[in-house]
């Protein structure tokens, strides 16, 4: 019996770091095994150039219940005894690396379609995850004699002459004992075996084949009312082979592109957008890339996953690559496959590796460019777009102190004044004023009452174009933002608006100069209700209104309010409120005359006021009761 031969440079401790540290899922070990297969039919293929009879070519999986083993084969090129004690007898030694390297080498290696999957060397030690032993039966191509090795994956192996008819290489993986914890014989089961090829397989291009068992009517009952079933085993062909995304675009249907998507990603409804394509250079790889035609179920959810499927050369590695994209991104569903990624990979190892981020930086560009082509060129489509995922859009634009701005600030959309349509950025820009400097805006939740705001009024009515802010995290857009083609934003219900000429100016600060007096009895009637009273350059037909301060706004105040910590220290935030007074209405005169006549009135009315000024704004105001009864008081007060 021939003597066993030690690992070159590992030992039981190496292996199970390596198995433990690359693979995450047990379940992997098949993917691994069935890739070097298809590698081993691939080099036959290329050593024959290609003259061979290729229906020949099939993976065969074989389990056996009672012996407990789950059997590989391939009609690949196979392994001779110096090959097997190279490439089996050295953890992370490939053969397939060796054989890339190799036709790398040769002059006409762009006329080959070879795809070497497996290039790492650790993927067929995957297999010691399940089975307790490994024999490997290998008859070269061309050679008279097989060989077989054997191991436990603890002290060794061994190689023995052996028996195989034809070239290629056989794996018998002697499976496990079931545990508490683990259930080795699921690998047995032929469902198990055709969901995961399925899964990480489906698309080797050679087929992967099967004995199954299935029911079928017996052929002489089949006229009859009540036809007999018997059990039959048939060969069945696991995989499908060709990936849809491997085929040419203009071969591909929408109904294709459409059904892919909805088997693949669960979704009932056609997706809004279709992005397929293939990048050749640094990093060459396909994306087939789908924009949902609906809000995903759970998408707001915490645990929601993003990502895309990961293939390597058709092989599935991951259900979930985040890093392949941006947060703003996250709506996006779809698969990307590269044949400059090992199948080794893990998450670790995925986070820091450099041809996946050359891979995402393309995949970013490629989106943000299919979404600039529909803004420009199918602005309906874009505006339902903008209605399902706008607020990603707007959530990239701010996110890590608005890194992204720069990509994302022509895709905004906001409404307007201007017949109260989503605008662009660029859009109102376009049509301002020539003397205007600043892009002017409201906040607010509905859009029918944000246009009746005096301040909105006042802007229509002197012709400046007006932005409605819907949505809570619109303000911290423009902050992020700050200036758009040189010029800054402004909240219309936030300090000064300057709108008025210099004769204008120098008037209202006339009239405030001739009731300071007024102002200082209303401002000390209110107490720290307000920080200032003043007259307002803003109103035009409205009596009053309440503007904000520097700093915090009022829908800011207000988002902040709403928040699950807002009996927390961000909840407390009050925007310094300042009531702005219309000198050219009615109601300034009536103060004027109260003043003269009735001061103790003065500050009654500034109650009333400040209360009206707060339900402008949205505001509760502190005591509803009390403010009906002035009402009423100044009613009656109004007949004598």
């Amino acid at each position: 019996m021939p003597r066993k031969k030690q690992f070159k440079a590992e030992s039981k401790r190496l292996l199970d770091l390596m198995i433990n540290s690359i693979y995450t899922h047990k379940e992997i070990f098949l993917r691994e095994l069935v890739s070097n297969a298809s590698d081993a039919i691939d080099k036959y293929y290329f050593a024959h150039a290609g003259h061979v009879d290729a229906s020949s070519f099939e993976i065969r999986l074989i389990p056996d219940k009672e012996a407990r083993t789950l059997t590989i084969t391939d009609t690949g090129i196979g392994m001779d005894k110096e090959e097997l004690e190279e490439n089996l007898g050295t953890i992370a030694k490939s053969g397939s690396l060796a054989f890339k390297e190799q036709m790398d080498k040769q002059e006409e290696k762009q006329d080959t379609d070879i795809d070497i999957i497996g290039q790492f060397g650790v993927g067929f030690y995957s297999a010691f995850m399940v089975a307790k032993e490994l024999k490997v039966i290998s008859k070269k191509d061309g050679s008279d004699t097989a060989y077989e090795w054997i191991s436990q994956g603890e002290d060794g192996y061994v190689i023995n002459e052996s028996q195989r008819e034809d070239h290629g290489t056989t794996i018998i993986l002697e499976l496990k004992e079931d545990t508490e914890n683990e259930d080795y014989s699921q690998y047995l089961e032929t469902y198990t075996l055709k969901d995961l090829i399925k899964k990480y397989s489906d698309y080797v291009r050679y087929p992967i084949r099967m004995e199954v068992e299935t029911s079928k009517v017996k052929e002489e009952t089949k006229d009859s009312e009540k036809p007999e079933y018997e059990t039959v085993i048939e060969d069945e062909t696991l995989n499908s082979m060709v990936p849809l995304w491997k085929r040419q675009k203009s071969k591909i249907t929408e109904e294709e592109y459409n059904q892919f998507y909805k088997d693949h990603f669960y979704d009932f409804q056609d997706p809004q957008r279709v992005i397929h394509f293939s990048v050749e250079g640094n990093v060459s790889f396909t994306a087939l890339l789908y924009i949902p035609g609906r809000v995903p179920q759970g998408f707001y959810n915490q645990d929601y996953q993003k990502g895309l499927q990961l293939y390597s050369r058709g092989v599935f590695i991951m259900e979930h690559a985040e890093e392949l994209l941006p947060d703003y991104l996250r709506f996006v569903k779809g698969l990307v496959d590269s044949q400059d990624l090992s199948l080794n990979i893990s998450r670790e190892m995925l986070q820091h590796d450099h041809q996946l981020k050359l891979i995402a930086g393309r995949i970013e560009k490629k989106v943000l460019s299919e979404l600039t082509n529909m803004l420009t060129k199918e602005r309906e489509a874009y505006e339902t777009f903008w209605n399902t995922f706008g607020l990603n859009i707007k959530f990239g634009t701010y996110n890590n102190w608005g890194v992204d701005k720069d990509k994302l600030q022509n895709l905004l959309l906001f409404y307007s004044s201007h017949e109260q349509k989503l605008v662009t950025l660029n859009e109102y820009v376009d049509r301002m004023k020539e003397d205007q400097k600043e892009i002017y805006y409201v906040s607010g939740k509905d859009l029918a009452m944000m246009e009746k705001l005096p301040v909105v009024q006042t802007l229509k009515k002197k012709e400046y174009e007006v932005l409605y802010l819907l949505d809570d995290v619109d303000e911290f857009v423009m902050q992020t933002l700050m200036t758009f083609r040189e010029k800054t934003f402004k909240n219309a219900g936030q300090g000064d608006l300057d709108l008025n000429t210099e004769e204008e100016k120098k008037a209202l600060e006339e009239t405030k100069e001739a009731n300071k007096d007024l102002l200082a009895a209303m401002k000390e009637a209110l107490g720290d209700k307000v920080a200032e009273i003043k007259l307002s350059s803003k109103l035009i037909d409205d009596p009053v209104c309440l503007t904000a301060g520097e700093g915090l706004s009022f829908e800011m105040e207000k988002v902040f309010a709403n928040m699950p910590e807002g009996n927390g220290p961000m909840g407390g935030m009050k925007a310094t409120r300042i009531l702005e007074i219309n000198p050219n209405h009615a109601i300034f005169e009536t103060l004027k005359k109260l003043y003269e006549t009735d001061k103790d009135k003065v500050g009654e009315v500034a109650d009333v006021l400040y209360d009206q000024a707060l339900l402008i704004e949205g505001f509760p105001i502190e005591d509803p009761i009390a403010y009906s009864r002035k009402i009423c008081e100044l009613l009656v007060n109004q007949n004598r």
